[in-house]
């Protein structure tokens, strides 16, 4: 596949260079272009209440949003934004305002009169969702396109004539029906259901906008995201793109949820503003935007001169590279996660505490967790107690030598170790290489040795790097597997961060058969949570239950964190199965696709609960509604009753 036919997506895919789109002016900032990337927020209070949207957009902005986005559900909240706004420029703070409309053009056109911008959502905006699969002919697909054109043109025409910006914002889980019947729950579809609106813009002159595809699965959003820079570049628009994983969830698995998807797009130079969704506080969700945009704010910009003339990969469809299958890696197993144990000085079974092993004294067994890690590298430590026997252990090859009679030990060799005449492993061998090594020889032999490669890279550019040389393993037909390492010397939140933008993006595109991340910084357990919570959220391997959760507005029924906290208290070892806690409708059946069981608030302390897509319970009131939500998981089979641990 060529890379400049259809499938190009970014500048460059072997070194950084931002994508560069058109300048829109909001207010008094400016995105897109040669600006840097923006972070923005949204409020979680009532409209209505003034003083209370008033007091909170100025804790975002303190802590350094760019944007302050206010949900406007009706003409009254619309309205209500004049207020708001005068009162925050009486206070000093001239922070753009955005105004975010769901199903109500008319509280659009109010609101496009008083703030900077106004973020429709194209899947509900002419529309409402019925679930209903039709088939439609051509006359009527477009007597449904004349259709929005009359509802969304009045916007367009305020717009204009008020110097107020627009954010079409796609979200997978809120497709229209009729998108659904002819493109399907798809990337494409998402495109698509953005470019009706796009088109409607541009056939009225109207320019003064920005995109944005967002999806709570990150496959799913990054893949949207590279449709519709491919489907702009083709037709020579270059619109600024606001990224987000909406209902990302809350504390770690927001976090990392939210970098392996905004930070997969920004490593390829996509993105000119941000939103991360937090199940927290708005003011909470503006230092981890800040840190993962930090990142690219002096990153220079690479010559492209030597990048790939083909893609090896088809960046709009996930597929897992090819690869030989030695033991637990590789093929079709899903990626391990190696634990570094190499600094500790007296290995005890106390040590794989923290990696997902724990040793019963009196029953002289191991008991494994769901999330225990595949490998430990102990380096030159002796080990001198039985591993439990899912377990592997690497380690330097001159202590393999002296080790290789114990079962499942294998030896690690550096790359010059590997290409010399030495005793190898005939069951796995593992090879480190940097990224500025050439394959060329090692391709050779790890062909001939049952091998797997460890691609490191300590540059500001890893990720590229690293895809880089497995690129090259790709050209040259070498199918050995590849664990990707990863070393910060960094602060826990900054790790987490940059971890999961860097294993992520290389996950999303099939190109990892293990992680492997060490920082001597923090605690083994963080290392082992982060490192399982990077894989669940690229969706390569489920350990755990998955909460699709939003980040709360002012349309929210119930209060949000204390509710999601009862419900994983009660849910977290449901392993794979996904939960959607909702505060209301519009973030209801639609935003939480991927869930298997929905939450959602219906109407002040009342609930209603889905299984998928489905109603099955009504008007639940607040206080029975978890209750009656595991009542529900049970009915259907997905219920098992919880154990810390699970024998071996």
């Amino acid at each position: 596949m060529s890379q400049g036919s259809n499938i190009k997506y970014c500048n460059s895919l072997n070194s950084y260079s931002r994508l560069e789109t058109r300048e829109v002016v909001i207010g008094n900032v400016a995105i897109g272009g040669k600006n840097p990337i923006r972070v923005q927020s949204m409020t979680t209070t009532n409209t209505m209440d003034t003083l209370a949207t008033v007091e909170q957009s100025i804790r975002m902005i303190e802590a350094g949003s760019e944007l302050v986005r206010i949900t406007a559900p009706s003409k009254n909240e619309a309205r209500n934004l004049e207020n708001i706004k005068n009162e925050l420029r009486k206070r000093g703070y001239e922070t753009p305002l955005v105004a975010d409309i769901h199903f109500t053009p008319n509280a659009a056109e109010v609101a496009a009169q008083i703030v900077e911008k106004v973020r429709v959502n194209p899947g509900n905006y002419a529309d409402k969702k019925k679930f209903q699969f039709t088939e439609y002919t051509d006359d009527d697909y477009a007597n449904e396109l004349e259709r929005i054109r009359e509802k969304f043109t009045p916007l367009v025409n305020v717009c204009k004539e008020h110097g107020t910006a627009v954010r079409i914002g796609t979200n997978h889980g809120s497709l229209s029906d009729r998108i659904l019947s002819r493109f399907g729950d798809t990337p494409l579809g998402m495109v698509e259901s953005a470019m009706e609106f796009v088109n409607i813009c541009r056939d009225n002159d109207y320019h003064e906008l920005i995109l944005s595809m967002k999806a709570s699965n990150t496959v799913v959003m990054v893949e949207a995201y590279r449709l519709l820079v491919n489907r702009m570049l083709n037709e020579g628009m270059n619109y600024p793109l606001h990224l987000g994983v909406t209902e990302a969830g809350e504390g770690e698995d927001g976090r990392i949820k939210s970098a392996v998807g905004i930070g997969t797009l920004m490593e390829d130079g996509i993105g000119d503003t941000i939103r991360v969704s937090l199940t927290e506080e708005p003011e909470l969700e503006i230092p981890v935007a800040k840190q993962l945009v930090e990142r690219y704010s002096e990153r220079k910009t690479e010559s492209v001169m030597s990048d790939f003339a083909t893609y090896p990969i088809n960046p709009f469809d996930y597929n897992k590279r090819k690869t030989k299958e030695i033991l637990n890696i590789g093929n079709e197993h899903v990626p391990v996660v190696i634990a570094d144990l190499s600094q500790v000085n007296t290995m005890t079974a106390a040590s794989l505490f923290s990696y997902g092993y724990m040793y019963s004294v009196p029953l002289d067994k191991w008991n494994i967790q769901d999330q225990a890690a595949d490998y430990i590298y102990t380096g030159n430590t002796k080990v001198d107690f039985d591993l439990p026997g899912t377990l592997g252990e690497i380690c330097d090859y001159n202590c393999w030598k002296e080790s290789k009679q114990r079962e499942n030990v294998y030896p690690l060799f550096s790359a010059s170790e590997f290409l010399e005449d030495v005793e190898t492993s005939n069951v796995l061998n593992f090879v480190t290489v940097d990224t500025n090594e050439n394959l060329d020889a090692l391709i050779s032999k790890v062909n001939q040795v049952p091998s797997v490669l460890i691609i490191s890279s300590t540059s500001e550019t890893a990720m590229t790097d690293v895809r880089t040389q497995i690129f090259t393993l790709m050209q040259k037909a070498c199918d050995t597997p590849v664990i990707i390492k990863r070393s910060f010397d960094a602060s826990k939140d900054v790790t987490q961060l940059y971890a999961s933008t860097d294993f992520g993006a290389l996950l999303i595109d099939g190109l990892g058969d293990g992680i492997w991340l060490s920082n001597n910084n923090c605690s083994p357990e963080f290392i082992n949570s982060t490192s399982f919570g990077i894989l669940q959220a690229s969706r390569t391997r489920i350990s755990k239950t998955e909460y699709i959760s939003c980040p709360s507005c002012g349309r929210t029924l119930f209060d949000l964190q204390e509710t999601t906290a009862k419900i994983r208290k009660r849910t977290h070892h449901l392993k794979g199965v996904k939960i959607g806690i909702m505060g209301c409708i519009v973030n209801g059946p639609g935003e939480m696709a991927d869930a298997d069981y929905g939450y959602v608030g219906s109407g002040p302390g009342k609930i209603t609960l889905y299984k998928g897509h489905e109603v099955v319970k009504k008007s639940i009131p607040t206080e029975q509604a978890v209750d009656a939500l595991i009542d529900l998981i049970k009915e259907h089979g997905d219920w098992v009753e919880e154990q810390e641990i699970v024998s071996a």
